[in-house]
């Protein structure tokens, strides 16, 4: 008996050894062992990065990876014979784009930007970014340069359109501009100050913004996404990567983003491009007269009910209106039967109007409305000295 409790003791001796040894130097063999005491279930992000379509709160790089490859650099270069144009020291509005002028030389290099919007090689860009060039290059966001040439461009809405010759271009989708709502988030995509491409961030500050002074026609988005030279002509997309707007000018009394820019709406860049494209210009409607909003005074003298409608302040002699009977002082109610609200609609929809083909007006002359039908003129092309003037609405 004696021995066998000898036996017994011995061998649970080695085996209390033999576990001291392995829980010491191999725990990891012992079964329901637990590193660092409770069990923990992790998840981990892959090396490479979180998987295509992962949820990111907070973050807009997919929205900014699917624009800024259709988004350009543009360098033009042009003899110049005098100072910058004054709008590009107008202490209020300024063109944000770069300008670096060699006196000696007598040229000017500038730099903008443009957006890709088909794989044919189409760009959208502002008309003051490459009026006037002599030469004009372009830059992709992945080293890619080409020289590009002119289609045409609209001064009126400071809209162009450029082509290069390249193949496998990214190009961008057009968005519903109409369908933004002020507080949406945007970005905007440019080259500011040279720096490179560059993305900022911001909201639908205001839409519908005209009477602004920078073009004819305005119909802007207004954003408190940064926006500084180089940037004009640049892209202001939703948070799908989709085009809404170019961007166009700044409010700004230093040159730099005050938060208040303006973009042409993707609707009106749209139809702009396709007219440009189709025929190497935009036409418009024309009928020869100057009009003024009505102020509340102005009703009140006019005994109108409410400020709806503009004021013809004056008539081209022997033009379309003229021709018509429309005289100064009459008040423009109605185009094709579509209400004017103010100056800004009234020239719209008169530019919609197809040149040579009648159209019905409606007016106020001595309380009474009087119909009026008018034999539409082609609208002329503004000169050079026009086109950076306060629009004072001359249809």
């Amino acid at each position: 008996m004696y021995k066998l409790w000898l036996i017994f003791a011995q061998a649970a001796t080695i085996v209390l050894a033999a576990l001291f040894v392995i829980s010491t130097l191999k725990p990891e063999l012992l079964p329901g062992h637990q590193r660092g005491g409770a069990m923990v279930t992790v998840k981990e992000a892959a090396s490479d990065g979180p998987s295509k379509g992962a949820f990111k709160p907070g973050s807009f790089s997919d929205a900014a990876q699917i624009a800024m490859p259709s988004v350009v650099n543009v360098f033009t270069s042009k003899e110049i014979k005098a100072s910058p144009h004054a709008l590009l020291e107008d202490p209020r509005f300024r063109r944000f784009f770069g300008d670096r002028f060699e006196s000696q030389t007598r040229r000017a290099s500038s730099l903008g930007s443009g957006v890709i919007v088909s794989p044919e090689g189409y760009i959208l860009t502002n008309h003051h970014v490459i009026e006037a060039a002599d030469e004009i290059e372009i830059a992709l966001a992945d080293g890619r340069k080409a020289k590009a040439r002119v289609i045409g461009s609209d001064p009126e809405t400071d809209l162009a359109v450029i082509r290069v010759d390249m193949e496998a271009l990214p190009t961008m989708t057009f968005g519903r501009s109409d369908h933004a709502k002020v507080g949406d988030i945007v970005l905007a995509i440019g080259n500011p100050f040279g720096v490179g491409q560059t993305v900022t961030m911001g909201i639908v500050s205001a839409l519908g913004r005209t009477h602004m002074g920078i073009n004819t026609f305005e119909n802007f988005i207004q954003t408190d996404a940064a926006i500084n030279p180089g940037n004009s002509g640049g892209a202001l997309v939703d948070t799908s990567g989709n085009l809404i707007g170019i961007n166009t000018a700044i409010v700004s009394r230093t040159g730099g983003s005050l938060g208040i820019g303006f973009a042409i709406t993707a609707g009106v860049a749209k139809q702009i491009m396709e007219q440009i494209i189709q025929s190497g210009g935009v036409t418009r409607g024309w009928i020869g007269v100057e009009v003024q909003d009505l102020t509340p005074e102005l009703a009140e003298s006019f005994k109108r009910p409410n400020t709806h409608g503009a004021l013809i302040a004056g008539v081209l002699k022997s033009g379309p209106a003229d021709q018509a009977g429309v005289k100064p002082g009459d008040i423009l109610l109605s185009v094709e039967g579509k209400p004017i609200l103010d100056s800004s609609v009234m020239l719209d929809l008169i530019a919609a109007l197809p040149p040579g083909k009648p159209a019905n007006i409606v007016v106020v002359r001595n309380h009474a409305e009087k119909p009026v039908t008018i034999n539409v003129g082609k609208r002329p092309k503004p000169t050079p000295q026009d086109q950076y003037q306060d629009p004072d609405t001359m249809d």
